[in-house]
């Protein structure tokens, strides 16, 4: 739709697609909000549980796939559930826009339904978007690499586990790109929603490049970001090309907002965006600085904080070399969080524990997930970096010596920034 928006009569295939679009993105924007819209899930509590049977009977019954649909709600926005229901949004769009334009076919156009989803639209968008931009500016997204990932074989490490400790690792490009994604609060208004589309457009591609290059399993979201952001952009293409290559003078139409009758309602409804505005950015840094607080790069440390690199291991009064073939020798004992504990083996697999630490005593309790009866108790002496313990686990006594690390210990932590390079330091 090249300005349709303004067009008195629309072509056909211009309401053909936007027949399909407006119900596309509306039934998208409804059952995939995703947490864009305040009190939301809320609202759509029931029928998402209805959804919830419908989709795996679907899946089961109709499209016979192999297992069946449990997977629902979790960090992956890709499950089996996720993409039965786009198809089923996809299937109903497209009926619905052969139905409308059955018995709608002689209208010219359709600029006041137009105008309300591309207020739906932007507000998704960019209420998504500004989120995203608040938990990288907070830094929460993408925490500073664990020291788990210090030590973790560079190989054994997944694409989406890679990208996160790449894009972990700076605050100042978490800042760069919070900045860059909070400017969809452009989108917000009539009057700068091509800037913001402009400016989302490319914010959007990259979390979704990202996703797709990374295996990152939010495909389908930042997908429809960038497919909506174009949906906002089509309407000045013509104008847009012809400004970037073609060196005449243009000028951006401003959607038209429709006559609504009462003389108040446009002043309400800029007083319910800003409230809405303000309580998406307030709030937000709120609830994300208090996660930063629980459980970011501000949680409480544990008393012992570091990485005990073992360097000798007696088991039983024998002591136990760093051969890979003695898959019960440990190699680290990690307290990074506090109230958790981590063992790391030589063979690189690795043990679970609650913590309690005990420093009047200088005894740690570490207890198993799985089974809190399971637990042993580690007496330790630690001098300066240097920490030495005894314990018995599993039954076997066990003696250990070796020196705590912290994270400026490694290389990828401690290079720093340097303005001056007199060659390239890439290792």
């Amino acid at each position: 739709m090249a300005n349709s928006s303004v067009e008195t009569k629309w072509s056909q295939l211009e309401k053909i697609c936007f027949r399909f679009s407006f119900s596309y993105f509306l039934l998208f924007i409804i059952f995939k909000n995703n947490g864009a819209y305040p009190l939301w899930g809320v609202i759509m509590k029931y029928p998402t549980q209805l959804m919830q049977k419908f989709i795996p009977w679907v899946g089961e019954n109709i499209l016979n796939l192999s297992e069946k649909i449990t997977t629902f709600t979790n960090g992956s926005g890709d499950t089996t559930y996720d993409y039965v229901s786009i198809l089923i949004i996809f299937v109903i769009a497209i009926f619905g826009a052969v139905v409308w334009s059955v018995l709608d076919r002689n209208r010219e156009n359709y600029k006041k339904l137009y105008y309300w989803i591309t207020v739906a639209i932007r507000f998704y968008v960019g209420l998504m978007l500004i989120n995203y931009g608040l938990v990288k500016i907070i830094k929460l997204q993408f925490p500073y690499p664990a020291f788990y990932r210090l030590i973790e074989p560079y190989g054994d490490s997944s694409p989406m586990g890679l990208a996160w400790t790449f894009l972990g690792f700076s605050k100042g490009y978490n800042l760069f790109m919070g900045i860059a994604e909070v400017c969809a609060v452009l989108l917000l208004f009539r009057r700068t929603m091509t800037a913001g589309a402009i400016i989302t457009l490319m914010t959007a591609s990259n979390v979704m490049a990202i996703n797709y290059f990374y295996d990152v399993p939010v495909k389908i979201l930042s997908t429809h970001l960038v497919l909506m952001t174009l949906f906002l952009l089509a309407r000045d293409i013509k104008t847009l090309f012809a400004f970037f290559f073609t060196g005449k003078a243009t000028s951006l139409s401003i959607i038209k907002q429709p006559v609504l009758g009462d003389n108040a309602l446009p002043i309400i409804s800029k007083i319910l965006k800003g409230l809405l505005l303000a309580y998406v950015v307030i709030f937000g840094f709120i609830n994300l600085s208090k996660s930063q607080k629980l459980y970011g790069e501000k949680a409480p440390k544990p008393e012992l904080y570091g990485m005990l690199k073992i360097t000798h291991f007696e088991k039983n009064g024998d002591t136990i070399s760093t051969d890979v073939n003695n898959y019960d020798r440990w190699r680290y004992l990690i307290s990074e969080r506090k109230g958790r504990a981590q063992i790391h083996k030589i063979d690189n697999s690795k043990l679970y524990f609650k913590s309690e630490i005990d420093t009047l005593k200088s005894e740690i309790k570490l207890t198993s997930y799985q089974d809190s009866t399971d637990t042993f108790i580690i007496n330790y002496k630690k001098e300066d970096n240097k920490f030495s313990f005894e314990t018995v686990f599993k039954n076997d006594s066990i003696k250990a010596r070796g020196r705590i690390l912290t994270k400026d210990s490694f290389l990828l932590t401690n290079r720093g920034f340097n303005w001056i390079n007199e060659y390239p330091y890439n290792r």
